[in-house]
């Protein structure tokens, strides 16, 4: 499967291939999953901006940066000559032979010192408002600005509350449903869900026996190694997750 989307995916920026690391299959997919461009969303720790694939030119520049840089958007295409999208064994999408398909994004870390994202778009070399954000300010000099609201920033990642126990976090839109799953209870995406202790922030706190064990999140369907935690392993069946220890 692995080789197969590694054939079938490229990342393009205007004149230049950017090949695909392995450990970005899971954000590929996501974005594959994507089949129309839709406002900005929090991605893990940071914001994903789309927009359509017939568009030859997108940037975006934030008032974080004072506007001083634009970063343009890449381009995730599969190319013509694919004429299906197969995914676990299975035809879900039939593609016109002749067109190439995919959408242009750009994802954007979040700084630690700002509640606002605060932007603007560069669309085919106009500067304007986000016509995918229907959130708008008017900034410092008068100009409409987009305007992305922030989650609660999570405090430091920390692994394990007591003996025998483990602390999960994870960050995502307010008010929606988030669930762990790991080698603790069979990869059950259903039996663990965390709770919103703040705007945006889930926690929940599980006894484990002591020892080795992987696990991923679970969020809009999607299978999700922890942002916070950069030990990942590969499982059984090739995915990538997490893995931590429970200490006596």
């Amino acid at each position: 499967m692995k080789a197969y989307i590694a054939a079938a995916l490229l990342i393009f920026i205007i004149g230049n291939i950017w090949a695909v690391d392995i450990d970005s299959y899971q954000f590929i997919d996501y974005l594959r999953a994507i089949s129309e461009p839709r406002r900005p969303e929090i991605y893990g720790d940071g914001v994903l901006f789309t927009a359509s694939d017939s568009l030859k030119r997108v940037g975006v520049s934030f008032a974080h940066e004072n506007y001083t840089k634009i970063h343009w958007f890449k381009r995730l295409r599969i190319p013509r000559d694919q004429s299906e999208l197969v995914v676990n064994g299975k035809v879900q999408k039939k593609m016109d032979p002749n067109q190439d398909t995919g959408i242009l994004f750009h994802f954007e870390p979040i700084p630690d010192s700002i509640k606002n994202m605060d932007y603007r778009m560069i669309i085919e070399g106009l500067w304007t408002a986000d016509p995918l954000n229907p959130v708008a300010v008017l900034g410092p000099f008068g100009v409409v600005e987009s305007r992305i609201s922030l989650p609660e920033k999570p405090p430091p990642y920390i692994a394990a509350t007591a003996p025998g126990t483990y602390n999960f976090s994870y960050r995502a839109p307010p008010e929606e449903i988030v669930t762990v799953g790991g080698s603790f209870n069979n990869w059950d995406p259903f039996m663990y869900k965390l709770r919103e202790t703040s705007p945006g922030f889930y926690t929940l706190s599980l006894p484990l026996p002591q020892g080795v064990f992987q696990y991923v999140f679970f969020h809009r369907g999607e299978w999700i190694p922890d942002p916070a935690n950069t030990r990942n392993r590969y499982s059984r069946d090739g995915r990538v997750v997490s893995e931590a220890l429970v200490e006596r």
